[in-house]
């Protein structure tokens, strides 16, 4: 039986996949919005894809739709700033809202509450501009170290740097994609993802890369890192899922989120939190999912439905 998903004067519901942007993960953000207009059931769903190309494109580009998915990547998609749009011309949205997405976007706020709450993250600092480099400060961090946008995702602009002969390009690299770059302690150790859909955890991915690091090619290149869902052990297996949960309800996620951790000498550190997961081919929401029994079009009816529910529409 299909269920067909109906506004409240009879007429499918129509929905508008937001996709590209303005950030440095614009085509990222094509290829989950293609993606999703492709495993959207077009028996349940009136679907509309929308690129946009400026800001200004999804205030006119919205008008008519009944719900928009989103499918947008980095500024002006997880900061935030897209929802607070939808928001105030109440159209409902996918995902986390504009307050939970602002303060996960911004790593180092995300990365100061979760210290707050007794979360193991990587330590770290701050710059507003490469003068601000301070050598001996990094020295107290240790090297290595790694260089990185503070808002922003996909391992764009971030690198591993060694000794400090590489900080300063390192800084003006990240400095290209954002107004802050964080350097932040590397640490050591295997890396997993936890895919969470409202508030539960699915199962974890352990990640392996096929380059030194999970960097943008390793992410989105077929083959670019073996990526194998995992049953830990125990204790290590309700460590890591009392960090997920804490990490859920201290950021206020909702609806859909994933917690990237490494995993050092049995403890977990959180990376970040990503409240807008990829959802290309290769993106690890879906396989996360698969392995719980929601193929793709069933995770996007979920991920529909929390959201309406969440708003109460």
């Amino acid at each position: 039986m299909i269920l067909i998903i109906l506004r409240m004067d009879g007429v499918i519901m129509k929905i508008g996949v937001l996709m590209g942007g303005i950030s440095s993960e614009r085509e990222v953000s094509l290829n989950t919005g293609k993606e999703i207009v492709k495993n959207l059931d077009k028996m349940k769903y009136d679907i509309l894809p929308i690129e946009v190309n400026k800001k200004e494109d999804v205030i006119e580009k919205v008008k008519g739709i009944d719900f928009a998915f989103i499918a947008l990547h980095g500024k002006f998609g997880e900061d935030g700033i897209v929802q607070s749009v939808l928001e105030t011309l109440n159209i409902p949205y996918s995902g986390c809202n504009s307050f939970s997405s602002g303060i996960c976007m911004n790593k180092a706020i995300s990365k100061s509450i979760l210290k707050g709450i007794h979360v193991n993250t990587a330590k770290w600092l701050i710059l507003k501009d490469v003068n601000e480099l301070e050598l001996d400060l990094i020295d107290e961090l240790g090297y290595p170290v790694v260089v990185k946008p503070n808002s922003g995702g996909s391992s764009v602009a971030t690198t591993i740097v060694y000794d400090k002969r590489g900080i300063r390009d390192a800084v003006i690299e990240a400095s290209k994609c954002d107004k802050e770059v964080m350097i932040e302690k590397y640490i050591e150790g295997e890396e997993i993802t936890c895919c969470m859909i409202d508030g539960k955890l699915l199962p974890i991915i352990k990640i392996k890369p096929k380059s030194h690091f999970f960097d943008y090619s390793s992410k989105y290149d077929e083959g670019g890192a073996d990526e194998i869902i995992v049953e830990l052990d125990s204790p290590l297996k309700e460590v890591v899922e009392s960090v997920a949960i804490k990490c859920w309800k201290g950021l206020k996620c909702s609806v859909y989120a994933r917690v990237d951790m490494i995993v050092s000498k049995g403890v977990p550190y959180v990376l970040e939190v990503n409240t807008l997961p990829g959802m290309t081919q290769t993106s690890l929401f879906p396989k996360s999912a698969a392995s719980y029994g929601l193929n793709f079009p069933k995770l996007l009816d979920k991920i529909i439905d929390l959201s309406l529910d969440r708003n109460n529409y």
